[in-house]
C-alpha cells in the first residue's frame, strides 16, 4: 500500500529543490550582469575611442586653421607689399614720365636755342639800298646799330661807327652805304674834304649804285662849302650828264642855275 512521506521529509526535500532552483537563478543572474558589464565596458572603450579620434581631428584641424590663417596672413601681407611696391612703381613711373617729357621740352627748347644761335649766325640775303646781297647777322647788325646812331643826329658817333664798320667789313655789301652814310656824317661834321674822299671812293668803286647820284650831288655841296665853285659846277655837271634821270640831276641843275 503506499504511503505519503511524512511530512518533515517533504518540507525538507521541498526546500532542497527551492534552494538548488534559487542557486540557479542566482547563477544565471550573475553571468547576465558580467555580460552587461562587458557590454558597457566596451561601450565606454568605444566612446572613449570615438572622443580620443575626434579630439585628435579637432587638434588637426585647429592646427591646420592655424596654419591657414598664419598662412592667409601672410599672403595678405605679401599682397600688401605687392600693392605698396606697384603703387611705388607706379610713382616712379609717373615720375619717369614726367621727368622725360621735361627732358623732351628742355632738349626742345635747347635744339631751339641752338637753331636759334645758328640762325643769328648763319649768312642770309639782305637788301638794302635795291641792292641784294649775302651778310652775317653780326655785320647787318652793326651797320643797322651805325645807322640808328646817325638817324639819332649824333654824327660825330656815327662818324666813328661808319668808319668802324668799314674797316671791319672791306667786303661787305653794306660798304657803298656805309662809304654814303659816312659822307653825310662828315658833311654835318664840317669834314667836307673827308667826306669829298668816301664820297669819291663809292663812285670809283659802286658807280651802278643807287647812292652814286646823291653821292656826286653831296660832293658838290662839299665843294661850295669849301668856296670851290668851279669844282661844283664841273661835278653837278658830271651829275646830270651821267645819272640824267635821277633825282639828284634834277636838283643839280637847279644848283648849276644858282651858282651862274
Amino acid at each position: 500500500m503506499f504511503r505519503f512521506p511524512a511530512p518533515r521529509a517533504a518540507v525538507a526535500a521541498a526546500c532542497a529543490a527551492l534552494a538548488l532552483l534559487a542557486a540557479g537563478g542566482a547563477q544565471a543572474a550573475l553571468f547576465e550582469d558580467d555580460d552587461a558589464r562587458r557590454a558597457i565596458l566596451e561601450l565606454r572603450q568605444r566612446f572613449e575611442a570615438q572622443r580620443v579620434d575626434a579630439q585628435r581631428q579637432l587638434d588637426e584641424l585647429r592646427t591646420e586653421n592655424a596654419q591657414l590663417r598664419g598662412s592667409l596672413l601672410q599672403l595678405q601681407m605679401q599682397i600688401e607689399t605687392l600693392k605698396q611696391e606697384i603703387a611705388r612703381q607706379t610713382g616712379a613711373n609717373e615720375q619717369l614720365t614726367r621727368d622725360l617729357a621735361e627732358l623732351q621740352r628742355r632738349t626742345r627748347d635747347l635744339a631751339s636755342g641752338v637753331d636759334e644761335r645758328m640762325r643769328r649766325f648763319e649768312p642770309s640775303k639782305v637788301t638794302v639800298d635795291g641792292k641784294e646781297f649775302i651778310a652775317d647777322p653780326q655785320e647787318s647788325q652793326t651797320f643797322e646799330a651805325a645807322l640808328a646812331v646817325f638817324r639819332k643826329g649824333d654824327f660825330a658817333a656815327a662818324q666813328v661807327a661808319f668808319a668802324d664798320f668799314i674797316k671791319r667789313y672791306p667786303q661787305s655789301g653794306f660798304r657803298p652805304t656805309a662809304l654814303f652814310w659816312l659822307g653825310n656824317s662828315q658833311y654835318a661834321n664840317r669834314d667836307y674834304r673827308g667826306a669829298i674822299t668816301n664820297f669819291r671812293e663809292l663812285l670809283a668803286t659802286a658807280p651802278d649804285h643807287p647812292r652814286a647820284p646823291e653821292s656826286l650831288l653831296s660832293i658838290a655841296n662839299c665843294q661850295i662849302e669849301l668856296k670851290d665853285a668851279a669844282g661844283a659846277r664841273r661835278t653837278l655837271d658830271q651829275l646830270v650828264k651821267t645819272y640824267p634821270q635821277s633825282e639828284a640831276a634834277g636838283a643839280a641843275k637847279e644848283r648849276m642855275a644858282r651858282l651862274r
